[in-house]
């Protein structure tokens, strides 16, 4: 016998009656209408359940069955597993990202900030230039073209606001 309950809970005059699973299995043999009767493990009881709730819960139950497979199949952690990979409790190490430093990340990013900054200190002709090539990937020639603003002064504009710049980023 694989699944043997502490109780069973059976629907008798409106009302649920406890039997041990012993005094259960001896009526089942007995009197053929236990074998009709539907059951659900809860806590370590069976209890007598309508066949809507019968299903429901085998369908609830097959269903987190297959989500466990896929998690496998795809190699998913759950918050159950982070906890268990750890004996402390605190699985959190577990999971950390080497390939991320987070100080680079944290200067990459006040970089950028203080670069945006340094832009908009910019006059509208230099930023257009800066949008342009920098922003919006287009070559001095395409802009030189799209501004009617000779290449050769487009470069030069270019060299001035880059020197202008890298003052701005070095205060």
């Amino acid at each position: 016998m694989k699944y043997a309950p502490r109780k069973v809970y059976i629907k008798e005059n409106g009302g649920y009656t406890e039997l041990s699973y012993e005094d259960f299995c001896r009526r089942r043999e007995t009197d053929g209408t236990y074998k009709d009767k539907l059951f659900i493990p809860v806590q370590g009881c069976l209890i007598e359940t309508e066949q809507t709730h019968y299903i429901e819960f085998y369908r609830d139950k097959e269903r987190w069955r297959y989500l466990k497979k896929l998690d496998a199949d795809n190699s998913l952690l759950s918050l159950e597993a982070i906890e268990s990979a750890d004996d402390s409790g605190n699985g959190f190490e577990f999971i950390a990202d080497e390939a991320v430093n987070v100080a680079e990340t944290v200067v990459r990013r006040m970089m950028l900030d203080k670069l945006r900054f340094a832009i908009s200190l910019l006059s509208e002709d230099e930023q257009s230039l800066v949008n342009a090539i920098f922003f919006r990937g287009l070559s001095e020639r395409e802009w030189s073209k799209a501004s009617g603003i000779p290449q050769k002064t487009i470069n030069d504009r270019k060299r001035k606001i880059l020197s202008k710049l890298k003052k701005l980023l070095e205060k």
